[in-house]
């Protein structure tokens, strides 16, 4: 019972559930069915009354018997009918809105991803979803019931007594006005609850998916509080809805008895009195709870449609973001051609320039190296080339058309990338290294691969082989393997560009002396960038590219940028001493 619910929320609501597309039918048949229940349920206390004003046992035959029995049968039936219906249509519409929300974010730019948390989103689609649901199968019927049985039951009483009917007509405002501002009231509780609750979902969700962080670095003194907190906040909403409830429920019981003294009482008089008889009187009491408990069902209702009101808003936001489009424009056809960065500029906010003027050609068939201090842009350079992120000056060209001109999925076909630490999925290694294809794939191929990367080493040396599960986010794998079942995976794409972040940055000495192995094999014959940390990796270059807050300050060969860039020339010396005094260490 709240002002909160405007048109324009209502509005969205219905669209939102509308475009899942909900069986009519079903909801038909049940709202046909709990037409028909709530009808039998208005016709009881009429056969109720005739029954007490005219007992007796010569009456009171086989036929009445069948009847009351039959009445409460066909009630029994029809509601529950109805309520399996109503819960197939939630069901349908909470699987489709989780279904919209899921494709929405498998194709959410990489942007929305850095302005929310994953444990939010995850909110959205389980928690506010089952608000809906719950709202749809549990309250709109009773709603709609309940408002057929107040009407048709206060049409009966004014037929049976009048009087009597003004005086609980007179009673139901006054109980409306107590309990509106407690509906308020738990609009602002309900909203604050589930932006709380997906606070913490969020919080959950990033703490656990780090547990191993968690530990090493003694941090669970810290996240426990911060758990605690949110917990404790919870609680204080908990608190806050367990308040309201408390009024609600005492009030409307003494709405009821307050109804019942007076029916009972000024009831007993007009019985006594001749204008009443027994029968209508007992009518009249079964025909209060035929009123009393639907609005007391409205109070749930209004407090679920305020939660569902909150929901429905931030779904709607998440739906209506703007989502990559990946068959927009032409196919790419000629890949071996030169591509090209031309006055490029990038930042993530306004006020932070990421990449300034940057203009450098990075031609077919060669590898290019980019160098540079930690924060220069080397990365986000990486993200332009992906079309993770349109740059906000400049253009990137392969040949003479614009990437932005090709479709993303048939672009991003083009392109292997290698991380510093190659992200891996539960599932087999199978899974793992053909994961994103498209195309079938033979085992043949599989295991080519996996040879080519030096991968099959380790594999064959499990019980399963390729079909050995790896574990939530590859757990089981030791860093130089995540390696080389990423490199696999790229080479099964048979990618044109090579994305290299520094591959072998993290690994071990001997893990690293396989993994640049297996590099090789990936490099051969393709357009690679790479990000080097290790100038030992990228000495032999055809181009090396030096960046510096966000500048190209550099372009040339190893030997080259020695002679040319004195910074450039300040990190071969400090990694050659570094080196030497490694080489030392290990001797």
């Amino acid at each position: 019972m709240s002002l909160q619910v405007t048109g324009s929320s209502w509005g969205e609501f219905f669209q939102l559930i509308r475009k899942t597309k909900p069986s009519k039918k079903r909801m038909a048949i049940a709202g046909t069915l709990s037409v028909l229940s709530t009808v039998v349920g208005l016709v009881i206390p009429l056969f109720t009354k005739n029954l007490i004003d005219d007992f007796s046992f010569d009456n009171f035959g086989s036929v009445h018997i069948f009847l009351l029995i039959s009445a409460f049968i066909a009630q029994a039936i029809t509601s529950g009918v109805s309520i399996y219906l109503l819960n197939h249509v939630g069901q349908h519409v909470v699987a489709r809105l989780r279904e919209r929300l899921w494709k929405k974010h498998i194709h959410l730019p990489v942007r929305f991803y850095d302005d929310h948390k994953t444990g939010e989103m995850i909110s959205r689609m389980t928690n506010d979803t089952a608000i809906l649901k719950g709202l749809i199968t549990d309250h709109i019927t009773n709603f709609f019931t309940g408002i057929i049985a107040i009407i048709g039951s206060f049409g009966i009483l004014l037929y049976l007594d009048w009087q009597m009917t003004i005086i609980m007509l007179a009673l139901i405002p006054l109980s409306i006005l107590i309990l509106l501002p407690l509906g308020r009231k738990m609009y602002k509780v309900s909203k604050g609850l589930q932006d709380e609750t997906a606070g913490f979902t969020a919080l959950l969700s990033e703490v656990l998916s780090h547990v191993r962080l968690v530990k090493s670095s003694n941090a669970e003194h810290r996240e426990y509080s911060s758990g605690k907190s949110g917990v404790g906040r919870l609680f204080q909403f908990g608190l806050a809805e367990a308040k309201i409830h408390a009024w609600i429920g005492p009030l409307i019981s003494l709405v009821i008895m307050s109804l019942l003294v007076v029916i009972l009482g000024y009831g007993g008089l007009r019985v006594q009195a001749g204008v009443l008889s027994s029968g209508d009187l007992v009518a009249f009491i079964l025909y209060l709870f035929q009123i009393v408990i639907p609005m007391t069902q409205f109070t749930a209702f209004f407090t679920q449609l305020q939660k569902a009101m909150g929901a429905s808003e931030r779904i709607i936001e998440i739906l209506e973001e703007d989502e990559e489009d990946l068959h927009s424009g032409k196919e790419v056809e000629h890949i071996h051609q030169s591509i090209r960065f031309k006055e490029i500029e990038f930042a993530y906010k306004k006020e932070e320039q990421i990449l300034n003027k940057i203009t450098l050609e990075i031609k077919p068939g060669q590898t290019t190296a980019i160098v540079g201090p930690s924060g220069s842009g080397k990365t986000t350079l990486f993200s332009l080339v992906e079309r993770y992120y349109l740059p906000t000056g400049g253009a990137i060209y392969l040949g003479d058309e614009q990437i932005d001109s090709f479709t993303l999925a048939s672009w991003r076909e083009q392109i292997g990338y290698v991380s510093q630490e190659s992200p891996i999925t539960s599932g087999t290694i199978k899974e793992n290294i053909c994961y994103g294809l498209t195309r079938e794939v033979t085992d043949a191929e599989i295991v080519k691969a996996a040879k080519m990367a030096y991968a099959d080493q380790f594999i064959e040396e499990y019980p399963d082989g390729y079909h050995t599960q790896v574990g939530e986010r590859g757990v089981k794998l030791s860093g130089g393997q995540r390696q080389r079942i990423g490199i696999a995976r790229a080479l099964i794409r048979d990618p044109k560009i090579l994305l290299l972040d520094e591959a072998t940055s993290s690994l071990d000495s001997h893990s690293e002396i396989v993994v640049q192995k297996a590099l090789g094999n990936l490099m051969a014959g393709r357009t690679t960038i790479v990000i080097a940390h290790r100038l030992s990796t990228v000495i032999d270059a055809d181009q090396i590219i030096f960046l510096d807050k966000g500048r190209v300050t550099g372009t040339g060969t190893h030997a080259e940028l020695l002679e040319t860039h004195p910074m450039y020339r300040e990190f071969a010396v400090q990694q050659l001493k570094l080196n030497d005094i490694r080489l030392n260490e290990t001797v």
